[in-house]
């Protein structure tokens, strides 16, 4: 099953990750189909990662799962574009 998921990367105790579409099957750093965007949880903002809203709805509509971090992300991706 093809997932949306997040992959860490950034430095020990600052992480950061990107939104990546992948295998279910692949370790999470492992390789991926797609990247979607980037989310940075130690930034304050209100809004604090970027996704392409057309393309995340795009793999959902073919089948993809997306997991319940990404799904809020694309909740709010879609709030905020309105």
């Amino acid at each position: 099953m093809v997932k949306i998921r997040l992959k860490r990367t950034g430095a020990k105790n600052s992480p950061v990750y990107r939104v990546v579409v992948t295998d279910s099957r692949s370790p999470r750093d492992g390789k991926f189909i797609e990247e979607l965007g980037t989310y940075h949880p130690s930034q304050k903002a209100e809004i604090n990662f970027t996704l392409d809203l057309d393309r995340a709805k795009y793999w959902m509509s073919v089948g993809a799962q997306a997991s319940e971090t990404v799904a809020s992300m694309i909740k709010k991706a879609g709030k905020a574009a309105a």
